[in-house]
């Protein structure tokens, strides 16, 4: 049986930009998919058409059982989204925009009042429930938005870059939100450019590049199939990343990454602890004083770099809670 969002074959054009290549997924009821890809890759058409937003040309979608082309209404019924950017009322208060989206899920006055009400503590917005939402800050209208989208509390949930815009508290403060909504039952397909967030949240993740996905794994078997391990070192001073690097080359089974920035150094290396201590006696032989040395496996920002072939683009500037995140007005379904 297919999961709780299936697709196969999805292929979406714009003129001749063909921004969906024959998409498949297949994502388990309670689970959550992390859709990972650079700018432009496919993954927000690929929500688009998975929430019946745009038509697919080709391909089939199901999402909570129900065909996405046949029954689009039905679909809107049983799924919550968040879109990129913060779409919220500007000149409704915060208690007045959830209040709102109650109604039109057809909740009655008061069931809405309580949501609302419920959904500006967890979020806190409490303080500012009565303000209009033009006085809020691009995080605190980010946040307002994840809460309408949770309103009727959907079996059904995408989320596409939720947390840009949030500063760290409040993106943990999201994340386990998220957790907690998975644990009693519902699907996730969440877009992200947070490689730390797919790592700590996903089930599964999917790679897309150019429409196509190009690799599909858990976080585990993703890493795995980029392999080995890696030596990092951050050295004391920038003078001695040279004579490093040429100390890693020799240990090494690939490139050395350098940072510049952060004088930090990373080869692929075989040999484990045992190759770790050689490279310290030749570190310490040719006089280069570092801060900091160890062994990792390798990372998602990894795997992306290996798949893509360029790291993953930083989101959007974030400015914390002070964020100028534009609202734009939602035509999300089910609001």
């Amino acid at each position: 049986m297919p999961g709780a969002i299936y697709a196969e074959g999805l292929v979406k054009t714009f003129g001749d930009v063909t921004a969906l290549d024959g998409v498949d997924l297949d994502v388990p009821e309670g689970t959550v998919l992390g859709l990972l890809g650079p700018n432009g890759a496919g993954k927000t058409t690929t929500v688009r058409v998975l929430t019946t937003l745009l038509q697919p040309d080709r391909g089939t979608a199901v999402v909570a059982g129900i065909d996405v082309l046949k029954h689009p209404n039905e679909v809107r019924r049983s799924i919550g989204l968040s879109g990129q950017f913060a779409a919220v009322d500007e000149y409704l208060t915060g208690r007045e925009n959830l209040h709102m989206v109650g109604q039109l899920y057809q909740l009655n006055g008061k069931a809405a009042k309580a949501r609302a009400g419920e959904l500006l503590d967890r979020f806190n917005l409490a303080d500012a429930a009565d303000r209009p939402a033009k006085t809020y800050s691009g995080g605190m209208r980010r946040r307002l938005d994840l809460a309408a989208a949770l309103v009727v509390s959907p079996p059904v949930m995408f989320m596409d870059e939720p947390t840009t815009g949030l500063d760290p508290r409040n993106r943990q403060q999201l994340w386990e939100v998220i957790q907690e909504l998975v644990a009693g039952g519902t699907t996730l397909l969440l877009t992200t450019q947070y490689l730390e967030e797919a790592d700590r949240l996903a089930h599964d993740i999917c790679v897309v590049d150019h429409g196509k996905v190009i690799a599909r794994g858990s976080s585990d078997q993703l890493k795995a199939r980029t392999g080995g391990e890696r030596v990092e070192v951050v050295v004391h001073q920038g003078d001695q990343i040279a004579p490093a690097r040429d100390v890693l080359a020799g240990f090494g089974k690939g490139e050395v990454a350098i940072e510049e920035h952060t004088r930090r150094l990373t080869v692929p290396v075989t040999g484990g602890a045992k190759l770790l201590a050689e490279v310290i006696r030749e570190l310490d032989t040719r006089g280069v004083e570092i801060d900091d040395i160890g062994l990792r496996r390798p990372t998602l920002d990894d795997v992306f770099i290996s798949l893509t072939g360029h790291a993953a683009e930083a989101p959007p500037e974030e400015g914390g809670e002070d964020a100028d995140v534009t609202p734009k007005p939602r035509k999300e379904a089910a609001k």
